[in-house]
């Protein structure tokens, strides 16, 4: 009975609701992780490379 008081309360709803939100969060990271990785990847490389072309500049 205290559970379902508890799961009424506006309070608890909120918890709830952040608790599942970042479970939707997690599942996505985890089923979507070797694409983040390389997008992750890609995009430091490019830029890695455009700083060493700023470096480079002018020489």
């Amino acid at each position: 009975m205290e559970m379902k008081k508890f799961l009424m309360e506006e309070d608890a709803i909120g918890t709830v609701e952040v608790v599942l939100l970042l479970v939707i969060v997690v599942g996505l990271v985890i089923l979507f992780r070797d694409t983040i990785k390389t997008v992750v990847e890609d995009t430091l490389e490019n830029v890695q490379n455009k700083s060493d072309s700023v470096d480079n500049f002018g020489e």
